[in-house]
């Protein structure tokens, strides 16, 4: 399909450069963001058309080709993988990448928190004043603050209410958080960061730093890459390097040191593919080489004792380390987005029934995220308290999926409506069977 550019004025951060932009085709919503496009591709069909069409019996005919779902699709497959792995007893994560790979959800998420984050703040400081880009960032961290304050609450109140009725496991709640309310204010300063509630103020240190990494990627992409590179190699060579938290003496769980580097691969990422619609370039040697060390380290990975097997892993290796990035769990995901980004399978997967589930989840990280956090705390009070039979984990899983999906749903019909208000022309969502897909 041809495309044509349509191009505003330009800010003096982008005066000798006029970029193409690719929100629709990256499946990237510049207002998950609060962010507006500078310059967009759009197809040169004179009139609108849909993402989706739907026929007569409510289902929906497959996505016209042009736009990518990949990059939400991922971000779905991260968030749900989320959801199981955080809780201890659910046998679905003996399923998720964690046992089937050397990296985890956490890392996809953060890679593409970076990408997404270039295709929506990145046309804010291209189009706009310093002033009004780095306003519309200000305001994506205050909303995580808040976010993150409004699962520590629910936490530690959901944990007090129900150890008036049932023994709780010191491990659910830090010690210095469930006896008094005294050093609240430590994580309101987030110097205290709790077990899983310690990925969002990672987020939060990367979006502060994101104007920084803007500019060095806009200055010299392969300077700004090296020297976050070297960033991140001194952490793995001193680990002592870390944010204090007041919980662990050990520091953030994510050192915001050494995530920051795939942080900004993936704003480099956005770069580099924003003309390509999110494709990267497809090399069979290089696929080859990826998909050799995803199997290795699969086989090295994979918890053999607890499915009963002879173990089958090739090298006698500790698992990598997560709070510094290791190498192994960095390629791993690098190697997991580029057979993605560089597949015309998984776009076509991605723009499948499955795959359109998954990107409306991936669509509402935030939100999703969150529901998930508070869900995944009562999945584990009940489970500890009434047990981990199949009827009990069926329930879990179906239950906490099935609330994560309708949530999604819920946010894409009114973000869908919304748009329809301000712009009449715009296409309204499109039902089907499992809910609504937003164009």
């Amino acid at each position: 399909m041809p495309y044509r550019t349509v191009t505003s004025s330009l800010s003096p951060w982008n005066r000798d450069r006029k970029r193409s932009y690719c929100p629709d085709r990256c499946g990237i919503d510049a207002s998950d963001e609060g962010a507006t496009m500078d310059m967009i591709v759009t197809p040169a069909a004179s009139s609108p058309s849909l993402d989706h069409a739907s026929l007569s019996d409510g289902t929906v005919r497959p996505p016209k080709p042009g736009r990518d779902h990949r990059v939400d699709a991922l971000r779905g497959v991260a968030l749900t993988m989320m959801f199981a792995d955080h809780i201890p007893q659910n046998l679905l994560n003996r399923l998720t990448i964690r046992n089937l790979g050397f990296c985890d959800a956490a890392e996809i998420f953060v890679l593409l928190a970076g990408f997404a984050s270039m295709l929506a703040y990145g046309r804010a400081f291209e189009r706009e004043s310093i002033g009004s880009a780095l306003n519309k960032l200000l305001r994506r961290v205050v909303k995580l603050y808040l976010f993150q304050m409004g699962m520590l609450l629910t936490t530690v109140l959901v944990i007090k209410e129900w150890r008036r009725y049932h023994p709780v496991p010191v491990d659910f709640l830090e010690p210095e958080l469930a006896h008094g309310v005294h050093s609240f204010w430590r994580v309101l300063a987030l110097e205290a960061l709790p077990g899983n509630l310690n990925i969002l103020p990672l987020y939060m240190v990367l979006l502060i730093l994101f104007p920084v990494i803007y500019l060095a990627l806009r200055f010299n992409r392969w300077a700004a890459l090296t020297l976050s590179a070297g960033v991140w190699l001194l952490i793995n060579l001193d680990p002592q390097i870390n944010l204090p938290n007041w919980l662990d003496p050990d520091g953030w769980y994510f050192d915001p040191f050494a995530w920051q580097f795939l942080f900004t691969i993936g704003a480099w990422a956005a770069m580099e593919t924003r003309n390509t619609g999110g494709d990267v370039p497809k090399s069979r040697w290089l696929a080859g080489l990826c998909c050799l060390y995803l199997a290795f380290s699969a086989v090295q990975s994979f918890p053999w004792a607890l499915w009963g097997l002879p173990d089958l892993s090739l090298l006698p290796l500790a698992p990598p380390e997560k709070t510094p990035l290791s190498p192994l769990r960095l390629i791993d995901v690098l190697a997991i987005f580029y057979l993605v980004q560089s597949s015309q399978l998984a776009s076509r997967l991605s723009a499948g029934r499955i795959g359109q589930v998954l990107a409306v989840i991936g669509r509402h990280s935030l939100e999703v995220f969150s529901l998930g956090t508070v869900l995944d705390l009562l999945a584990r009070l009940i489970m500890t308290t009434y047990g981990t039979a199949w009827p009990m984990q069926i329930a879990v899983n179906v239950i906490g999926l099935g609330t994560i999906y309708l949530l999604a749903v819920t946010l894409d019909r009114r973000k869908a409506a919304a748009r329809s208000r301000t712009n009449p022309a715009a296409p309204l969502p499109v039902p089907t069977t499992g809910g609504t897909l937003a164009p």
